[in-house]
């Protein structure tokens, strides 16, 4: 005998479905959806300075939205603009000297490693010429299924560069739109809610923003001061690219481990390129370390409130979950889906410790 369903629960069962099956098309669509993903978290970020902007006035007039938009688009994209010259001059500065240094590294390699390698048997010499002896033989013994492997590469490669370059030029005009049309779109899916839900809806989603707003805020501050940080005490310490390293150590900072990481890899690479010795090293070591116990005990919880109220485990478990599911853009997004959900896991909590089935 089928189990008799009341009208109500039909709707209901036919609705989530329909639901449930868009989700699933979206996960199926991620890779097109990334730069309508990128342009909306954008837009997010950047409709406050629109909304601002467009309640002045010119005169009697109120300034045009669609003005508005394209001139908080400019400012944000001469901030892209800067950070990327501030980038381009280190890797100039640096990416000599280390090519500099190669030839000197192969040499105290091959002083080390060569009579190791030889009492094994293996006849091999790790300087410059040595090398190249050794990248010919392998070239000509595995030609053809060196050139297939390139040929395949290139072509995987050419069309991710192609990819990349679709999205970079898409973001920008996506993100146009949804500035432009931002109110209206949140008042449609606001619409769009069964009206027993608006409430609960509504509420969560005011949260979430106030916690995300929060987040940003702090989280800017901080990249501030460790920017201002990093720049000062890697040029009391004398290194030759303190300024573009520290302030962008300083401004990958959002990018939880991995900025630190990049900026602290920058830094040693200075250090073994300009000074002699272990002294730049110990610089590094001294001015990162400390940066981290500031950044931790200090900025963190005065700036931003603890972040979001996730503990470090949580904090790790998110970076590899997001990351895991959505690559890089999920890392970046890690933490601020994180308040998302902590958010609905703070209700669906509340509403399980309040049902019959905690509670009989």
């Amino acid at each position: 005998m089928p189990f008799p369903f009341t009208p109500e629960q039909k709707q209901t069962a036919f609705w989530l479905g329909l639901w449930l099956a868009f989700v699933v098309l979206l996960y199926a669509l991620g890779p097109v959806l990334t730069p309508f993903i990128a342009a909306a978290i954008l837009a997010y970020a950047l409709n406050g300075g629109v909304d601002y902007l467009s309640s002045r006035r010119i005169g009697r007039y109120p300034l045009p939205r669609a003005l508005a938009v394209v001139l908080v688009m400019l400012l944000f994209l001469s901030g892209v603009s800067a950070l990327v010259l501030i980038v381009v001059p280190v890797l100039q500065t640096e990416v000599p000297l280390l090519m500099a240094q190669i030839p000197a590294f192969l040499v105290k390699l091959d002083q080390v490693l060569t009579p190791k390698l030889n009492a094994m048997g293996i006849k091999v010499t790790l300087d410059g010429s040595g090398i190249r002896a050794l990248l010919s033989q392998q070239f000509a013994s595995g030609g053809d299924e060196i050139w297939t492997t390139v040929l395949s590469s290139a072509r995987i490669g050419g069309t991710r560069v192609l990819g990349w370059i679709a999205t970079l030029i898409l973001i920008p005009v996506v993100l146009f739109y949804l500035l432009l049309d931002w109110h209206k779109m949140l008042a449609t899916i606001s619409g769009a809610v069964p009206r027993r839900w608006v409430v609960q809806t509504v509420g969560m989603a005011q949260e979430v923003n106030v916690l995300l707003a929060q987040y940003l805020r702090g989280q800017l501050l901080v990249m501030l001061v460790l920017a201002a940080y990093y720049s000062i005490g890697l040029s009391i310490a004398g290194f030759d690219v303190a300024l573009p390293v520290g302030i962008l150590t300083g401004l990958l900072v959002f990018i939880p481990y991995l900025g630190f990481g990049l900026g602290l890899m920058l830094a040693l690479i200075a250090a073994v390129l300009q000074f002699p010795g272990w002294s730049g090293l110990i610089s590094v070591a001294v001015i990162y370390g400390a940066g981290q116990v500031i950044e931790g005990f200090f900025l963190t919880p005065r700036l931003v409130g603890e972040r979001i109220g996730l503990n470090p485990l949580a904090v790790i478990f998110a970076l590899l979950a997001f990351g895991q599911l959505f690559g890089f853009v999920g890392v970046l997004l890690a933490l601020p889906a994180s308040a998302v959900l902590m958010v609905a896991f703070r209700h669906l909590r509340h509403h399980y410790l309040r049902s019959s089935f905690y509670n009989a």
